[in-house]
């Protein structure tokens, strides 16, 4: 057997390295309980191409959220992460449930981009957002966490003419382009829509009816047609 021994300076010399140690496990695990964390109940997904508004900004600032140059480099997020952090964090996450298939009746003009949630105001605001070339047909991608699979995905882009730089979405400034059919559960899903006749300036809007129950998601990306 392996004997136990005193250290040289003395018997009682790790008592307090433990108790710092202990302290210092204590505290990572009470800043760690304050962290977003998505698990199985919370794990969801956006349309990440083009990026949604918040996922845009968690995917280009995530990592350097701190850093003074994306107030200048990209305002928009800059003023969403000084507005609410969590929006980008749960970029995930962005549902309400039991809406029942009213999605116009339940959810405001102007509040379209946060799926009517006050927490993610900021990604209402009209400015400069940074956009995502496309054509005009192009694929749109979703990435569900949990894979939830879809009734349906509704596709919406706005009239030629609106200024996502002036204005806030609301849904007679959209036209609907595109309805899918069900999706059965997949972590990656993609399918291609068409805008014709439009070019420039703007904003993609997307309904995600979850198939695993009446949860929906609406995210609005930016885009600029060439």
């Amino acid at each position: 057997m392996r004997s136990h021994k005193p250290d040289q300076s003395g018997g009682r010399s790790r008592s307090p390295v433990r108790q710092s140690i202990r302290a210092v496990v204590l505290l990572f695990a009470m800043v760690v309980g304050t962290l977003p964390w998505a698990g199985a109940a919370q794990a969801h997904g956006t349309i990440i191409n083009p990026a949604s508004r918040a996922y845009q900004c968690w995917k280009t600032w995530g990592n350097q959220h701190m850093n003074p140059a994306m107030q200048q480099q990209d305002p928009m997020c800059w003023r969403a992460f000084q507005a609410n952090p969590d929006t980008m964090w749960n970029w995930m996450s962005q549902l309400r449930d039991g809406l029942g298939g009213q999605y116009q009746a339940r959810t405001p003009d102007g509040q379209l981009c946060s799926n009517g949630l006050s927490r993610n105001d900021s990604v209402n605001q009209p400015g400069a957002w940074k956009a995502t070339n496309v054509s005009s047909n192009f694929t749109v991608q979703l990435y569900d966490q949990a894979s939830h699979g879809a009734d349906f995905f509704r596709v919406y882009i706005t009239k030629q003419g609106f200024n996502p730089s002036t204005q806030k979405v609301g849904w007679g400034n959209l036209d609907l382009i595109a309805t899918t059919g069900r999706y059965a559960p997949a972590q990656n899903i993609s399918f291609n829509v068409s805008a014709s006749g439009r070019s420039g300036s703007h904003v993609l809007f997307v309904i995600w009816q979850a198939s695993h129950l009446d949860q929906a998601y609406m995210w609005c990306s930016d885009i600029n047609i060439t």
